[in-house]
């Protein structure tokens, strides 16, 4: 493949720094292509992935085969289209010869970190102690095997209230992918559990025990046992071994979990490379450590290579310029400074208004002017720090019958219909899935709680083969469909179809699903919508298996969860809380309540890592800007627990990331009501008053 070079520069369309990442490392004596550790600084709107892309494209070129290549992403979706533009970048290369693509297969190892782990740990389940045949639990499910042990623990029915299922997951991921103890995590972020510790750490023992007894995982399980499997010399040596190069994107996002595996596979940092950037590490919510990457370089002797990619292709200079200038007022940080081509574009504006209903007046005004200037309204998009601070913008949309899509809803798998649909085919693939089986029993008519308890106890006994379901006693009001519903699950579980082509499965489960649906749910059109897509979905999948774990760890969005027809207007405005923002572009961005309490969040404020943190919360939502930059500040903010009328209100102070250095760099302006001439003095002298002096006088 290296003769190809000398007929096109696969390489060719990137910068001077871009190149340098894409091509580190080299061949000595003939050897095969090999690289020290190298860390990939990308900036904002730098090219980060058409730089990763290429580099993948360039190992493959100098002769690295796709199987010794581990690339890990976050999305699944990441993952695809990193493959699609490295057969890109390879099919231009190589124009004209036979080897014009990768091979059948793509980039076999490449996905997210929780895909590669679910991998990894079915081949080497009896290592572990587990079945192959094991359930991942997405999050409704992991909330619900909480919830039943936390109500078998009589926790439930305490003098004081007990956490509910969803912070009791919650504090046990991030013991979990923090590594810290339970009172430690108790006092830093749950301060209001502190008493329960005890409690705490008992149901989640139970919790522990009672995933094993299902033979289920749960999503932060996977991490965890892969970290348990390499924190073996022999087996981080034999799956470290097997790659030659190992990639990481995104890297500020990563945990401490997967900076420990990354490490157990690679300890001398050979053929390393990991890309990111430490501005936009904004996601210490879910554990993600900033430190990985701010350290990753000091790890390994002698250090890893740091390349930092500057030249922004997204944002005029003049956004550049102030985004620059919040960032380098950070305590800590790789130095760059983003420069851009692109002239073009004002000044951004840091625009004051007197309260939020000010705001959404503004905002609304902006954004039909651009409109009328010829931007759709897709090309415009407001962030902000919390859902909730878009509810009068909302109202004055809807008020002017202006359409948008608000991202932050449900997920996929939480919709209760692809759940359920789902679950048959989850109780298949694990009979020991007791919230699977729980779920899909008590589809059937008079099956509640207790029936289907007695139904699994039945199923356990029976050694967990679905055909002794047969002789179990179903209760009168379901006792029409028992033979029906034990003959498709006896189906599902026969092998030989799974091998054969087992898409075929979902067809079969939909058909005696479809009663059901029509039974529980209004809203039909919309729910077979999604049902048919989850069809269409699986096709892409070789086994069952492999469709529920990468659904379960990646879902898709959902027709069902938009707020009404989404095909009443063909442009709509975009209005997202800045986490969701991360990765997208806009022409035109609005930041709403730019002010301290919201920028940074009051609940920060104390912490002075969580402080940096939201600094640079703020600098994505700049970053995502093209061409034009509004962040809005309201002066008032109207108290929420009064009267219709009433006007209780506190002022807003100032974020304390604007300093004087960033002001410099904005557009200030003020927007107040307009208020009517009548009742307006009329000046008519110059003169001026030493009120001052006269005051200082008085003692």
């Amino acid at each position: 493949m290296q003769a190809a070079e000398q007929d096109f520069d696969h390489l060719g369309m990137l910068n001077p720094a871009q190149r340098m990442a894409a091509e580190y490392g080299g061949q000595v004596d003939d050897a095969a292509f090999t690289s020290g550790p190298l860390l990939i600084i990308a900036g904002a709107g730098t090219g980060k992935t058409m730089t990763l892309a290429h580099r993948v494209a360039h190992l493959l070129i100098e002769g690295v085969s796709p199987e010794r290549i581990l690339l890990l992403t976050f999305t699944r979706r990441g993952s695809q289209e990193m493959t699609r533009r490295v057969e890109s970048i390879i099919r231009a290369a190589c124009k004209g010869r036979s080897s014009a693509s990768l091979p059948a297969g793509g980039l076999p190892w490449s996905g997210t970190f929780h895909s590669i782990a679910n991998r990894l740990l079915r081949r080497f389940a009896h290592n572990l102690g587990l079945d192959p045949g094991f359930s991942v639990l997405d999050r409704g499910d992991a909330a619900d095997i909480m919830d039943v042990v936390r109500h078998e623990q009589k926790l439930t029915r305490t003098a004081k209230r007990f956490p509910k299922k969803d912070t009791c997951l919650a504090i046990y991921s991030r013991c979990v992918n923090t590594q810290r103890a339970l009172s430690e995590t108790l006092e830093i972020t749950y301060p209001w559990c502190v008493d329960w510790a005890d409690e705490l750490a008992g149901l989640f023992r139970h919790y522990v025990l009672r995933k094993q007894q299902n033979q289920s995982l749960d999503y932060d399980d996977l991490l965890l046992y892969w970290s348990h499997l390499v924190a073996e010399a022999e087996f981080a040596e034999l799956i470290g071994s097997s790659f030659d190069h190992v990639l990481v994107d995104e890297y500020q996002d990563t945990n401490l979990t997967q900076a420990q595996i990354l490490n157990a596979l690679k300890p001398d940092g050979k053929g390393v490379t990991v890309v990111g950037d430490d501005a936009q590490s904004i996601y210490s919510f879910r554990a993600a450590e900033v430190e990985n990457i701010l350290g990753f370089p000091d790890q390994y002797m002698p250090s890893a290579a740091v390349i930092t990619l500057e030249q922004n292709y997204r944002s005029s200079q003049a956004i550049l310029d102030s985004a620059n200038c919040l960032i380098a007022e950070s305590e800590r940080h790789y130095r760059k400074n983003l420069f851009s081509e692109r002239k073009d574009g004002d000044k951004p504006r840091y625009v004051t208004v007197e309260d939020g209903d000010a705001e959404a007046e503004y905002v609304v005004e902006s954004i039909l002017a651009n409109r009328e200037l010829g931007m759709q309204l897709k090309e415009q998009a407001v962030l902000f720090r919390g859902s909730h601070h878009s509810d009068r913008l909302e109202l004055e949309l809807v008020r002017r019958n202006i359409p948008y899509v608000k991202y932050g809803g449900l997920k996929f798998l939480e919709a209760a219909h692809v759940k359920d649909l789902l679950s048959v085919l989850k109780w298949a693939e694990n009979p020991k899935n007791e919230v699977a089986a729980f779920r899909v029993l008590k589809l059937l008519p008079g099956m509640g709680p207790s029936n289907a308890a007695r139904c699994f106890e039945h199923l356990a006994v029976g050694d967990y083969l679905f055909s002794c379901l047969q002789n179990f006693r179903a209760p009168a009001a379901s006792s029409n469909e028992w033979p029906a519903f034990c003959e498709l699950l006896d189906a599902l579980s026969n092998t030989d179809i799974e091998a054969s082509g087992w898409q075929s499965q979902l067809s079969n489960v939909r058909r005696w699903y479809q009663p059901h649906l029509e039974r529980l749910y209004d809203g039909l059109d919309t729910r077979e919508a999604d049902l048919e897509q989850l069809e269409q979905i699986s096709g892409r999948y070789p086994s069952r298996e492999r469709f529920l774990t990468e659904l379960t760890l990646d879902p898709p969005s959902a027709a069902s969860d938009l707020a009404g027809d989404p095909l009443l207007d063909e442009d709509y405005l975009i209005l997202s809380t800045v986490h969701s923002a991360k990765g997208q572009e806009w022409e035109s961005v609005f930041i709403l309540n730019v002010s301290d309490g919201n920028f940074p969040s009051e609940f920060a404020t104390g912490k002075p890592e969580m402080i940096e943190e939201e600094r640079r919360l703020l600098y994505v939502a700049m970053t995502r800007a093209k061409q034009s930059l509004s962040l809005l500040a309201p002066l008032r903010y109207h108290v929420t627990q009064q009267r219709r009328d009433g006007d209780k209100h506190v002022y807003g102070a100032r974020s304390r990331f604007m300093s004087e250095s960033l002001m410099a760099t904005l557009e200030k302006r003020f927007e107040g009501r307009p208020e009517s001439s009548a009742g307006q003095f009329r000046l008519r002298s110059d003169r001026k008053i030493d009120v001052a002096t006269r005051m200082r006088e008085m003692w």
